[in-house]
């Protein structure tokens, strides 16, 4: 999976926010917000290529919570992130 490149994760005061950029101007037509840890998620992921799997292996690791509790919360945050095209596989 890798996220969709034409967006960019803009911080404002507590909040986080994924907004539609190009070279010049960003589009606030679609504005997407997320908590902390999916906007740790999403800065965590970058550029770089991912699974489920390392994914919920870090969320594990930062938040010593259970591995199969933090694949289903992984798994149903990249299935609403792919409803809205924030995502492909």
């Amino acid at each position: 999976m890798r996220l969709n490149r034409d967006l960019k994760l803009r911080q404002i005061g507590s909040h986080f926010m994924i907004v539609k950029s190009d070279t010049n101007r960003i589009n606030l037509t679609d504005v997407f917000t997320l908590n902390g840890t999916a906007a740790g998620l999403w800065r965590r992921i970058g550029e770089d290529d991912f699974t489920p799997e390392l994914l919920a292996g870090w969320l594990e690791e930062e938040y010593d919570v259970d591995r199969d509790a933090a694949l289903r919360d992984v798994m149903e945050l990249l299935d609403e992130w792919k409803r809205y095209g924030l995502v492909t596989e």
